[in-house]
């Protein structure tokens, strides 16, 4: 589940279509897109993990914490990709 949130994490910093299979921007996504991007690939990996923990047995019960520290995880996996978009890649 690791190594696809962090896959997820990084696909709206590394490809200019939207929603990985979407038309190409030509001038390149906006910040803004992107972050919804990041937050509808959060939902999906999360819904994986879901069901994989619904074939596994039982749901454990989550609270807010829960979503609070996989949010904050999930940013944390994306901040290669941030890097990588906004402040290595020369623009030019």
């Amino acid at each position: 589940m690791i190594v696809a949130a962090l896959i997820a994490a990084n696909l709206p910093f590394i490809n200019q279509r939207w929603l990985v299979v979407g038309p190409a921007t030509a001038h390149g996504k906006p910040l803004v897109g992107r972050l919804a991007e990041l937050i509808l690939l959060y939902f999906l990996v999360g819904g994986l993990a879901l069901l994989l923990e619904r074939r596994a047995g039982q749901i454990a019960p989550q609270g807010w914490e829960f979503y609070a520290i996989t949010g904050t995880m999930f940013l944390t996996l994306a901040f290669p990709g941030f890097v990588y978009r906004y402040l290595l890649r020369r623009h030019g």
